[in-house]
């Protein structure tokens, strides 16, 4: 089979080298190869996927729809290669060729659709649903540029655009026929000869932007299912002006066509400023009206009850971003379909499903009553309408009970009056889950407290997870292969299987083995910092790495403050047996968020006096990687011993690193926030380094009247890192400018002051554990084996059987190409 395989793979790569990029074997670059490959892969996934969209049209199976701001999906080849289980085969082409597989796929850039960990989320969750068989639509934006390229000058971080499509992409399919028109600005109007519907309304003199879909296949695991991620890119409906062209107005001629598709360009535009926010608030409409366009649009074409909806489609809002989808669904079935309000009401509330992915009341969207009217007058009319009815509800249940009322209200009263879109997607779904069962604990006491008691059985926890296809077959060939060695390759879609490997935590010769597999990622990490940052890092020493989206709530800083201390003792005694340890830090600061881009020049700048340092550097290095992003995850991640998770306790709703990190072997420093409290009731809190505050401890500090200035004040090393960056030791070309920093510090919303000293003990414990080579991976193994209730796969079933009630749908063919036997997970040739 493998070699069949490798020669259609042969076959396919030779013909599309010529035939669809016109070069010859002898002349093409290794772009063109790496395109060539991808196409042949695509070829492999199409009939699938043609297959699987015929079976969903004629079936009519409920689907999932799942509307997320955010696709973090990397790059694509490997991972599809990986799921049709080609790799090898693929390998072995292009070696035929004399060409590196590594080297072709290192030329595919990763896709600019996302971020941070809600869309890397989103990633794996279609991953999931196409590997379990459900029939499901992954929604979201194409855009031009991403959230940015990321470019360190001088210590401090330059946003560029990040033109992931500069080179094209071979593996979306633009469909133009599907487009659809997406309307702003106007004013509503009721109909002119009366209705007997008196909720509908005209929404007129309305600007309108083109929608165009372009889909990407989502091929599952050793299946024959093959999903399909929808991306909207905004065009505009005129286009290019040709009359004011020929009049010389160059600038208008254009203006249309660059104002629609600027909805499109980046992700996150900076909202410091008015235009900023419209955009924002535009780019979601967007998003969400072409969406609901496009399942209503499946429904009438084939002539389906539209009063069904919920029969045929359930929602998935990923997060706040969405929200403006409940009052556009309200506005479709009523304004077009001619749906009463209580009908419309009825199909919405059993559609929608809404996960809250933050505990931060600063992050849960509020938009401006005003923008909202100036912008989509006929939605602030539905969400006055909804909150209406909704306070009466509330109201007949609470009488007089005017402070809840206000509360719970979707309009927040005030010198600007807000529409709090988080309430709306609370109201307005039918049911509402946190992502780690400490989240979902704490949004229910806390956060929408009011809303759990008024709709107790409308809140559940679904804990995130990942998808092992990636972050460990993919990834990690190393200890994949090794695994897969001892107890076979079940566990690739059967995360749970990976308990086997329990028994081998004491044999000495296997964990030998995985040390070696760990050293091996971490000399090819080594490599990469030595050719890209052009710092050469210890491979022995500890891979002590924090990779995440940078914000004050994560606590870079306090990594940052801990490898200062570590400066200062190694200072003070250079003959100390101090473990190596070589600290990674990898993320993007928003464009906008000074104190967290202040925090990157900082960690850059204890970086450059402490690497050096020739007394220091042999024992510590700072590093810090640009452009943090999914392909160098998979790097960082499989080489990594410590795993940084210091958020402080009731601020991360779960985290997705965290699993990352645990299932490819390292272990965890962490506080009992978000889904490390499960890590650490998997594997054991030998095998876990947990430091810091509670919950609980925090509420009571804080009702106390916490003080951070008392704490430094009792703590000797804080001091002297105070004293250090106001004498400007880590700026001494720019006086003053860890000020703004040190003011933060020393107001310390997060409490950086209070978990300090347990925080530098326990790194200690960690150093301590690491100089016993085979305890650290006797850790490690049981860290490994107890990572299946972590897989997306998990989190996917229980979506599914909990909220969007779904089954798998096998998708079946009969004519000749590699076909999987779902039930045995094994791929077969369709025998005629």
């Amino acid at each position: 089979m493998a070699s069949s395989m490798k020669d259609t793979i042969l076959d396919s790569f030779k013909r599309h080298l010529s035939l669809s990029l016109a070069k010859r074997p002898d002349k093409a670059s290794n772009l063109d190869r790496y395109q060539a490959l991808a196409l042949s892969i695509r070829d492999l996934i199409v009939e699938r996927w043609i297959i699987t969209k015929d079976a969903y049209e004629e079936d009519h199976p409920r689907t999932v729809n799942y509307i997320s701001l955010e696709f973090l999906m990397g790059r694509t080849l490997g991972s599809a290669m990986v799921n049709l289980g080609v790799s090898e085969a693929a390998g072995e082409a292009m070696k035929e060729l004399g060409f590196s597989l590594a080297e072709l796929r290192d030329e595919e850039v990763d896709a600019g659709l996302g971020n941070g960990g809600l869309g890397r989320l989103a990633a794996c969750f279609l991953d999931s649903m196409a590997t379990m068989e459900l029939p499901a639509y992954g929604y979201g934006i194409r855009y031009d540029y991403g959230i940015f390229r990321q470019i360190i000058q001088n210590g401090y971080q330059v946003e560029e655009p990040d033109n992931w499509l500069s080179r094209g992409n071979p593996w979306e399919i633009r469909r133009p026929e599907l487009s659809r028109p997406i309307q702003f600005g106007g004013h509503v109007e009721p109909y002119a000869n009366g209705s007997r519907n008196k909720a509908r309304r005209r929404w007129v003199d309305t600007q309108e932007v083109l929608a165009m879909p372009y889909d990407m296949p989502i091929p599952g695991y050793m299946t024959n299912t093959v999903n399909t991620l929808r991306l909207w890119s905004a065009e505009s409906q005129c286009g290019f002006n040709l009359s004011k062209f020929n009049q010389g107005d160059y600038i208008s001629a254009n203006l249309e066509a660059s104002m629609s598709s600027n909805i499109t360009r980046v992700l996150y535009p900076n909202d410091n400023n008015y235009e900023g926010r419209e955009l924002r608030l535009k780019q979601q409409y967007f998003l969400v009206s072409a969406t609901l366009q496009d399942i209503m649009g499946r429904i009438n074409f084939y002539k389906l009850d539209m009063h069904d909806f919920a029969k045929y489609a359930t929602v998935q809002l990923n997060d706040t971003h969405p929200a403006i989808a409940v009052p556009e669904l309200m506005r479709l079935l009523i304004d077009v379909e001619n749906f009463s309000w209580e009908e419309a009401t009825a199909v919405s509330l059993e559609s929608f499903n809404y996960t809250n992915h933050t505990l931060m009341s600063e992050a849960l969207e509020k938009w401006p009553v005003a923008l909202i009217g100036s912008l989509l007058p006929r939605h602030l009319e539905i969400i006055y309408e909804i909150n209406f009815r909704f306070l009466r509800h509330v109201s007949t249940r609470y009488i007089g009970d005017n402070e809840r009322l206000a509360r719970m209200s979707l309009i927040q009263e005030g010198s600007e009056k807000m529409v709090r879109m988080a309430y709306l997607c609370v109201v307005a779904s039918r049911k509402v889950n946190g992502v780690a069962a400490l989240h979902t604990e704490l949004l229910k006491n806390g956060l929408f407290k009011d809303f759990s008691e008024f709709y107790p059985d409308k809140f559940i926890n679904v804990t995130n997870g990942i998808t092992p296809r990636r972050f460990l077959k993919k990834a990690n060939p190393a200890l994949s292969a090794l695994i897969t060695s001892k107890i076979g390759d079940g566990w690739v879609k059967n995360l749970d299987q990976l308990k086997g490997l329990e028994k081998f935590a004491s044999d000495g010769a296997f964990l030998d083995e995985l040390g070696k597999a760990k050293r091996t990622n971490k000399l090819r990490m080594e490599n990469y910092l030595r050719e890209v940052c052009g710092i050469r890092v210890n491979p022995d020493s500890i891979f002590d790495v924090q990779v995440k989206r940078l914000h004050e709530y994560k606590r870079q800083m306090l990594n940052a403050l801990h490898a200062v201390s570590l400066y200062l003792a190694i200072k003070d005694n250079p003959n100390a047996d101090i473990v190596p340890r070589t600290i990674l830090f990898g993320a993007k600061a928003a464009p906008g968020y000074m104190i967290a881009k202040l925090i990157i020049k900082f960690i850059n700048a204890i970086g450059e006096v402490i690497n050096s340092d020739s007394e220091t550097n042999e024992l510590l290095k700072v590093v810090f990687v640009p452009n943090y992003r999914v392909s160098l995850a998979e790097k960082i991640i499989s080489a990594a011993d410590l795993s940084e998770q210091i958020s402080l306790a009731g601020t991360e709703a779960s985290g997705t690193g965290n699993m990352k990190f645990a299932l490819n072997g390292a272990l965890t420093i962490g506080t009992m926030d978000g889904a490390n409290i499960e890590i650490h009731d998997a594997v054991g809190a030998d095998n876990i380094f947990i430091f810091g505050m509670s919950v609980e401890e925090v509420k009571k500090l804080r009702s106390e009247g916490y003080d951070p200035m008392a704490f430094i004040g009792k703590n000797e090393k804080l001091q002297r890192i105070f004293t250090l960056i106001e004498n400007d030791f880590f700026s001494p070309g720019e006086c003053g400018i860890f000020k703004p920093l040190l003011d933060s510090l020393r107001a310390d919303t997060y409490m950086l002051a209070a978990d300090f000293e347990s925080y530098c003990d326990t790194q200690i414990r960690v150093a301590d554990t690491y100089r016993n080579a085979r305890e650290w991976n006797r850790r490690c193994v049981m860290n490994i084996a107890n990572m299946g209730y972590f897989s997306s796969d998990r989190s996917i079933q229980e979506y599914a059987d909990k909220i969007w009630h779904v089954a798998p749908y096998h998708v079946k063919s009969e004519s000749d190409g590699i076909l999987f036997d779902s039930t045995k997970s094994k791929r077969k040739k369709k025998i005629a």
